[in-house]
């Protein structure tokens, strides 16, 4: 019976452990896709300069994400008393959703071209391109607010979970973000003698409609009572 109980125990905290890994994947790859001034500026180093530069715009951007998701992780840990109330977790995760909405909203009419800038062709060393990245998503705090909207919904980081647990879960953000810029670069760099203005609008408008199809879903679940942990 102990040895069954064992088992139980650690397929629980497996399970768990994935459950991190994927919030946290979902997480990096929400608060990167956008194309804010970094996302432009990535893929403009790739079209202009090659793909690693691209990618080391963007590793420096995911630094930053790291900064700020800590941040709002240990942030929300001060509060942990109060979301642990069922009623002020699910008005939390409410606001959350909402906020989602309204990222989701922001996304999909904002004008990526307002973001582009002439980028030289000189390739400078790869750490000014990643310290240019990195100070770019420093320099806006409210990705603060984006990381409460889905930590919140999520329940991602909560107090109890084991130190080793919240490492990896902050690894998987940084992961995410990292996958997200894998991918933009490549199809940016596959498709360079076609790719302008308006491909990243559409991939703006894809990633708004995205995010506010999700915040309508966890706003349906939350209210029927699906989504819940508890």
């Amino acid at each position: 019976m102990n040895e069954i109980n064992d088992f139980l125990q650690q397929l629980v905290a497996q399970i768990s452990l994935v459950e991190t890994v994927v919030k946290g994947m979902i997480i990096g790859i929400v608060a990167s896709a956008p194309m804010g001034p970094v996302g432009v500026l990535c893929i403009q180093r790739t079209l202009n300069k090659g793909r690693i530069y691209g990618l080391i715009t963007g590793f420096g951007a995911s630094i930053s994400d790291i900064i700020y998701a800590l941040i709002t992780g240990y942030g929300l840990s001060f509060i942990y008393d109060f979301i642990h109330n069922q009623s002020n977790l699910f008005v939390l995760q409410l606001i959350g959703s909402v906020l989602l909405f309204v990222f989701g909203m922001y996304t999909f009419r904002s004008n990526p071209a307002q973001n582009t800038r002439p980028v030289s062709r000189n390739k400078s060393s790869l750490v000014q391109n990643c310290v240019t990245g990195f100070f770019i998503t420093l320099s806006n705090p409210l990705i603060i607010l984006l990381f409460m909207a889905m930590f919140t919904p999520l329940q991602f980081m909560l107090p109890e979970q084991p130190y080793y647990q919240q490492c990896i879960g902050y690894l998987s953000i940084f992961g995410g973000a990292m996958l997200w810029w894998l991918f933009i670069t490549y199809v940016v760099n596959k498709l360079r003698a076609r790719f302008d203005v308006r491909g990243i609008w559409i991939i703006n408008r894809v990633i708004g409609a995205i995010v506010i199809a999700a915040s309508f879903i966890s706003v349906v679940l939350l209210l029927t009572g699906i989504y819940s942990f508890h």
